[in-house]
């Protein structure tokens, strides 16, 4: 059995970027999305910003997403003058309505950075447990480690 490759050849950045349903459809897709989060969110209360977001925007309906029951009843009283609000937009002009959907929303957060320090005395038993060692990638190892430590000696 032979595998055959498939040889392809580089397409031009304008073509990829102007193709239906391409990359800049995508592209324009996002930054209407983002405009459309961003005004949203300047007129909400202050309580609930944090709490809702816009999921996308298809065939003339915003998908709004809130993650408490409450938010989403608030956004359907409030729709008539939340469209009107998104009507002042340039790419909104044209919108029907909201589909409000209530879904766990967890804003991305950048994961916790563990920081660990070495003491000075770990990182000087370290060098010295490396000056003992006769196996070299050991004690290169050993003396990577010890560097760590807040002012270690060097070997």
């Amino acid at each position: 059995m032979s595998i055959k490759v498939k040889r392809s050849r580089a397409q031009p950045i304008s073509r990829l970027l102007n193709e239906p349903g391409g990359l800049g459809h995508l592209m324009r897709q996002s930054r209407l999305i983002d405009l459309a989060q961003r005004h949203l969110r300047a007129h909400l209360p202050e309580e609930m910003r944090e709490y809702v977001f816009v999921g996308g925007y298809s065939q003339g309906r915003l998908t709004v997403i809130t993650n408490r029951a409450v938010w989403l009843t608030w956004l359907r009283f409030e729709q008539s003058r939340l469209i009107s609000l998104l009507h002042q937009l340039p790419g909104f002009e044209s919108i029907t309505g909201l589909t409000l959907k209530v879904r766990p929303v967890r804003p991305p957060k950048a994961p916790v950075r563990n920081t660990r320090t070495l003491s000075d005395t770990a990182g000087d038993t370290l060098v010295r447990c490396a000056d003992d060692v006769a196996d070299p990638g050991l004690k290169d190892a050993l003396q990577r480690l010890a560097s760590h430590a807040t002012s270690s000696r060097t070997p």
